[in-house]
C-alpha cells in the first residue's frame, strides 16, 4: 500500500543539495517532498518512513540519513526507536549535542558543528565518535564509536532535527507533532478558559516553538500528528510498603548494578482551582539535573494492593515550568525523592526515601499484574502494602496549601451533557481517514491543541436518574438494590485509551455501590478488538475472561453457523451466570474450535478478593444475555473497520466507489440487523481506530527457511516445561478484484487472503515489511463467517489463487516454530516466529539456518515453480483452477443464505445437502495429506513421550 506515495518521495532522488541545484531549474521547490501536504497517523508514518528508507536505500549508494524533528513529548524518539528496531540503523540524538547550559530546548545549546562533522564523516565512509553527555553532571563524559560500515542508515532524532544547518545533509525529513505535547496545551486551556489566546499559550509554554521550530516542520516531507493520550494498555503496575531497614536489609541494593538517582517533584495547581485538593486537576513536574519531566495530573488506577499508572511522562525545557507560572499555576507541593534501585529480570525494585515525609518506602515495579504479585510472594514481604501516592500521604500530614494567587478567570464547570443522560441510544461507526479529519482542524496541523475535541476530564460514572429514588430505600448488598440500580450510560463514544480507563472506572463504581460480584459483557463484531480489550481490562483488575465461543453447540458449528446466536448454548451460559451472581462455583465448558467439539468443563469461582468477571463476544449484549449483567460494553474499529476500508479502496481503485454502508450490508450481512442494535444500548461505546497493517505495536518477526530440521533440534531450543505442538491442515485462497493493476502476475498485496482451516474461516492480514532475513508482519487473523467470504464474492472478488498445507506447530510461549508441508513444494517449509527479534534470531542461528533464509511469500514459491506453459491468466494449473472453482460455488451457495442469528420466527430452508457436499469437497482437497499427517502426529507424539521420560530419568 501507499506505493505511489513513497514513489513520489523519492522521484527527485533523494537528498536536496540546496547549493548544488541550478538556478534555472524547473523544479517548483528545492525540497522533494514539500509538495505533498501528508498529514498522517503516528502508524501511517512510521509505515511510510520504513518503506521510504527501503526504496531509497536501493536506490542510491551510501548512507541514508533521516532527520525526525517536533516539539518535546510529540513522540518523536518514539518513532525513531521503532523504526530502528525494525531496519536495525543507528539512531544519534541531538541532546548529547548539548552544551554547557541548563536549558535543554534552546538552539543556542546545541553543537551542530560537531554534530555536522559527524554526519559527514558518516556520508564519507568514514568512521566517527559522537559524545556522550550525562544530565545530573551537566556537561559531556565521554563519546562513542559509530563505525561507517554498520551504518546503512543513521537517523537524527531531536527537536532542531530539520534545522536549516542539518537539512542539506538529509535524505529523508520528518516532522512529528501532537502527542502530550498537544495534551498539555490542551489542558491548560482548558483550565484558564479563553482568556488567552492559543498563539499567545503556545508562547509562553513553548516560547521556542514558534520562532524555531514549527518554521522546520513546514520542511518535512513526511508530517505526522501523534494522537497520542496517556495509555493503559501498557500499564506500570506498582507495590509499595514501607521499609523497616534500609540500611542493610536488602544486600542487593549495595550492588554495582544499584542506580541512584536524586529527584525534586513538584505539582502545580491550576490558576481556576478552588481550596479543595484535587490532585488530578494538578500537573506533575520532575525535575533531574537539568532534565524536567512533565505528566498531567495524579494519573493512576488503585485496584487493590496495586497502584496502576500509565506511560505518560515527557521532557520539557525549564522555560516551559516558567511559562506555566507565568500564567498562575501554583508550585503547591514541592519534595525531594532519593531513589535506589536494581533490575530483576522485567522488574524493578527500588528504595525511595522522601524527605518531607522522612520516611523509605520498599517499591516493586514490572508491565504484569501477574509477575509483580508473584515476585511480592516470592521475596517474602509481609508488610502491608500502601496505595495512597507521596502526594496524597503528604496533604495528609500537612494539608492542602491554601490559595495565594488569584485565578485568571473563573473555575470552568463540568459541561451539563456530561450529566445528562443518553435520551435515545445511537450507533457508532470507526472513521477509517484520520487524514480528513485532520485537514478539517480550524487551527494548522503543527499546533491544534484538541485533535479529536478531545476533553482533558472524563465524565463520571453514576446511576441513572430513574432509579436514584430506590437509594435510600434499599440495603446495598442486596440482591433488589442490584436489579434496580442501573448504570446510565454515557455521554459519547470513546477512542480505545479512553475506554479502556473508563471501563476500569465503571468497575470499581460497581464494586464500590453494589457489592461482589461485577459481570461485565463486552460485545462487538468480529475483529473489533473486544477480545484485547477484555484481556487488558482484565490484567488490571485481575480477573478471568469468558469467551462466549466457549459455549458453542457441537452440532451448530459442524454447520457453519459461527454467526447464528442460536449457535450458543444460552441455557448453560445462564446457568453459569445464575451461579456466579449467587456466589457459587460454577462449571464453565471449554470448546475446541479445531475438532469443533467440546472438549471439557473448567471450575470457576469469583472470589471476594476480585468479584469480577468478563464476558465477551459477538453476542455478548444481546437482550437474553445482557439482562443478567451489569457494565455493557460495545466496541466498534478494528480489522471489522480494516476489512470495510480494504474493500473500498480496491473498488476505487478499479473505478468503482462504494459507500462503508453498501458494503457491510453485503460482507456482514447480519451486523446492522442482528449485532449492531444490541450495541447502542451500551453503558460504554468505544470506538478502535487500530489499524492491523501499519501499526508497529503488532510487529511479528518471522524467519522463513526451507533447510531440513531434525525434531529434536527444534525441541532442543525450545523450553521444555511449557512445550506444547499441534497440527493444523489448511487452504488460503486469494481473492482479488478484476481490474486491480497487477503488471500481468498476481501480488499478495492486491488480494485478500482467506484461510480455511478445520472448516473455519479466517482473514489474514499480511502487509510485511521484508528487511534483510526478517518479515516483519502483523500478528493479526480474523475469524470471519461463510457469509463474509461469500459477500467478498458477491462484491466482485474472484478467487486467482490458492495454498493446500499441512502444518506441525511447536511453541513455548516466546518462540513458534511452524514447519509447512505445502502440496506443491518438494520439501517442508519452517517458519520461526516471535515478538521478539533477537529471540527469533538467536533461534534462528540455534538451528544453524543462517544462509538458507527466504523473505518470499508461499505464493510467490508456488508460482514461481509452475512452467510457464501451464499457467493461466492468473497463473495457477487448469485442474487447479477448476478445483478452485468447485470450492468458490461451494461457498457461494452455503454462505448466500442469511443466518437466523437471533430471529425467533423465521423459517430456515434445510441446507444439509449444499453443507455436506461443501465438507466432502473440503476433505477431498485436503486427501493427499492426511496419511502423512496422521503419521508425523503419532511420530511426534512417540518422540516427545520418549524424551520427557529421558529426562525424567536424568
Amino acid at each position: 500500500m501507499d506505493d505511489e506515495v513513497v514513489q513520489r518521495v523519492f522521484q527527485e532522488g533523494g537528498r536536496d543539495y540546496f547549493q548544488q541545484q541550478p538556478s534555472t531549474s524547473t523544479s517548483s521547490s528545492s525540497s522533494i517532498l514539500q509538495s505533498l501536504p501528508l498529514h498522517v497517523s503516528f502508524d501511517h508514518g512510521y509505515y511510510l518512513l520504513v518503506k521510504s528508507i527501503q526504496e531509497l536505500r536501493e536506490k542510491k549508494e551510501g548512507l541514508v540519513t533521516v532527520g525526525i524533528g517536533g516539539p518535546s513529548g510529540s513522540g518523536k524518539t518514539s518513532l525513531a526507536e521503532k523504526v530502528a528496531s525494525v531496519i536495525g540503523c543507528t539512531v544519534i540524538p541531538m541532546e548529547n549535542y548539548r552544551g554547557g547550559t541548563d536549558e535543554g530546548t534552546d538552539l543556542d545549546s546545541i553543537d551542530f558543528d560537531a554534530l555536522i562533522r559527524n554526519l559527514e564523516d558518516l556520508t564519507e565512509g568514514k568512521d566517527t565518535k559522537i559524545p556522550v553527555f550525562d544530565f545530573h553532571q551537566k556537561k559531556c563524559v565521554g563519546s562513542k564509536a559509530i563505525k561507517s560500515a554498520m551504518s546503512g542508515v543513521v537517523i537524527v532524532d531531536g527537536t532542531y532535527a530539520l534545522h536549516a544547518k542539518l537539512r542539506s545533509l538529509l535524505d529523508i525529513r520528518v516532522a512529528v507533532v501532537g502527542g502530550v505535547h498537544f495534551s498539555l496545551l490542551s489542558k491548560v486551556r482548558y483550565d484558564i478558559g479563553d482568556s488567552c489566546s492559543l498563539d499567545y499559550l503556545i508562547d509562553s509554554i513553548f516560547p521556542l516553538f514558534r520562532k524555531h521550530i514549527e518554521p522546520d516542520l513546514h520542511h518535512a516531507q513526511i508530517r505526522i500528528n501523534n494522537s497520542f493520550v496517556s495509555s493503559f494498555r501498557e500499564a506500570i503496575y506498582k507495590l509499595k510498603c514501607r521499609s523497616e531497614s534500609p540500611d542493610g536489609q536488602y544486600t542487593f541494593f549495595l550492588k554495582d548494578e544499584a542506580q541512584t538517582d536524586n529527584f525534586i517533584e513538584m505539582y502545580l495547581r491550576p490558576p481556576s482551582a478552588n481550596e479543595e485538593a484535587r490532585i488530578n486537576d494538578w500537573i506533575k513536574v520532575r525535575q533531574s539535573g537539568i532534565r524536567y519531566y512533565l505528566s498531567l495530573g495524579d494519573q493512576r488506577i488503585v485496584d487493590k494492593n496495586f497502584i496502576i499508572r500509565p506511560k505518560a511522562e515527557f521532557e520539557v525545557g525549564r522555560m516551559t515550568l516558567g511559562g506555566l507560572l507565568a500564567l498562575g499555576y501554583n508550585v503547591v507541593v514541592s519534595y525531594k525523592r532519593a531513589s535506589t534501585s536494581v533490575t530483576i529480570g522485567s522488574l524493578s525494585l527500588s528504595l525511595e526515601t522522601i524527605d518531607t515525609l522522612g520516611e523509605t518506602f520498599l517499591v516493586l515495579r514490572g508491565t504484569d499484574r501477574k509477575t509483580v504479585g508473584a515476585e511480592a510472594l516470592r521475596m517474602g514481604i509481609t508488610r502491608q502494602w500502601l496505595t495512597k501516592s507521596y502526594l496524597e500521604m503528604i496533604l495528609e500530614r500537612k494539608g492542602v496549601p491554601r490559595l495565594n494567587t488569584p485565578p485568571l478567570v473563573s473555575a470552568t464547570s463540568v459541561s451539563h451533557n456530561q450529566e445528562k443522560d443518553i435520551a435515545a441510544p445511537k450507533p457508532i461507526r470507526t472513521t477509517p481517514n484520520l487524514v480528513s479529519r485532520l485537514e478539517d482542524l480550524a487551527q494548522p496541523w503543527t499546533r491544534s491543541p484538541t485533535k479529536s475535541k478531545m476533553e482533558p476530564v472524563l465524565p463520571t460514572w453514576h446511576f441513572a436518574s430513574s432509579d436514584r429514588s430506590h437509594g435510600g430505600s434499599v440495603a446495598t448488598g442486596s440482591s433488589a438494590f442490584r436489579d434496580t440500580m442501573k448504570l446510565a450510560p454515557m455521554p459519547d463514544s470513546y477512542d480505545l485509551d479512553r475506554g479502556l480507563l473508563l471501563a476500569v472506572q465503571g468497575i470499581q463504581f460497581l464494586l464500590e455501590n453494589k457489592s461482589v460480584p461485577v459481570i461485565v459483557g463486552i460485545g462487538g463484531p468480529s475483529g473489533s478488538g473486544k477480545t484485547s480489550l477484555a484481556h487488558k481490562m482484565a490484567n488490571i483488575v485481575g480477573c478471568e475472561v469468558v469467551s462466549l465461543e466457549s459455549y458453542f453447540k457441537p452440532e451448530q458449528v459442524k454447520d457453519f453457523k459461527y454467526d447464528d446466536f442460536n449457535s450458543l448454548d444460552l441455557p448453560l451460559l445462564s446457568k453459569n451466570i445464575g451461579d456466579i451472581k449467587h456466589g457459587r462455583k460454577t462449571k464453565i465448558p471449554v470448546f475446541n474450535l479445531e475438532t469443533g467439539s467440546r472438549s471439557c468443563f473448567k471450575e470457576l469461582e469469583i472470589s471476594e478478593d476480585c468479584g469480577v468477571i468478563i464476558f465477551e463476544g459477538v453476542y455478548a449484549l444481546h437482550p437474553e444475555i445482557r439482562k443478567s449483567l451489569d457494565l455493557w460494553i460495545a466496541v466498534v474499529g478494528g480489522v471489522h473497520s480494516h476489512l470495510i476500508s480494504r474493500v473500498q479502496r480496491d473498488k476505487s481503485r478499479v473505478g468503482c466507489f462504494m459507500s462503508q454502508n453498501e458494503i457491510m450490508m453485503t460482507v456482514f450481512p447480519i451486523f446492522q440487523q442482528h449485532i449492531e442494535p444490541h450495541l447502542v444500548h451500551a453503558h460504554l461505546k468505544i470506538r478502535n481506530d487500530f489499524d492491523p497493517v501499519l501499526s508497529p505495536e503488532s510487529s511479528l518477526f518471522v524467519l522463513k527457511s526451507n533447510k531440513q530440521v531434525a525434531y529434536q533440534d527444534i525441541l532442543n531450543i525450545l523450553d521444555s516445561a511449557k512445550f506444547c505442538s499441534s497440527v493444523q491442515n489448511f487452504i488460503d485462497i486469494y481473492l482479488r478484484l478484476p481490474g486491480t493493476p497487477a503488471n500481468g502476475h498476481i501480488a499478495e498485496s492486491d488480494c485478500v487472503r482467506v484461510r480455511i482451516c478445520e472448516g473455519r474461516f479466517a482473514l489474514l492480514i499480511r502487509e510485511p515489511i521484508r528487511e534483510g532475513n526478517f518479515i516483519i508482519q502483523p500478528k493479526v487473523d480474523f475469524d470471519i463467517s461463510i457469509s463474509t467470504v461469500s459477500g467478498l464474492l458477491n462484491l466482485g472478488y474472484q478467487a486467482v489463487a490458492y495454498i493446500e498445507a499441512s502444518a506441525l506447530i511447536y511453541q513455548d510461549g516466546k518462540i513458534l516454530i511452524e514447519v509447512d508441508h505445502l502440496q506443491d513444494a518438494p520439501s517442508p517449509y519452517l517458519q520461526i516466529k516471535g515478538v521478539n527479534k533477537e529471540a527469533v534470531a538467536a533461534a534462528g542461528s540455534a538451528l544453524k539456518l543462517d544462509g538458507s533464509y527466504t523473505t518470499k511469500s508461499y505464493l510467490q514459491i508456488i508460482l514461481e515453480r509452475l512452467p510457464l506453459v501451464e499457467r493461466s491468466y492468473s497463473g495457477i494449473h487448469t485442474h487447479q483452477a477448476a478445483r478452485l472453482q468447485e470450492l468458490v460455488e461451494s461457498i457461494q451457495s452455503q454462505g448466500g443464505s442469511t443466518p437466523s442469528e437471533s430471529s425467533q420466527g423465521r423459517e430456515v430452508s434445510p441446507m444439509d445437502g449444499i453443507i455436506e457436499d461443501m465438507q466432502c469437497r473440503i476433505r477431498r482437497l485436503e486427501r493427499w495429506h492426511t496419511i502423512n499427517t496422521v503419521l508425523w502426529t503419532f511420530l511426534m507424539s512417540a518422540l516427545i513421550g520418549y524424551s520427557l521420560y529421558q529426562r525424567k530419568r536424568q
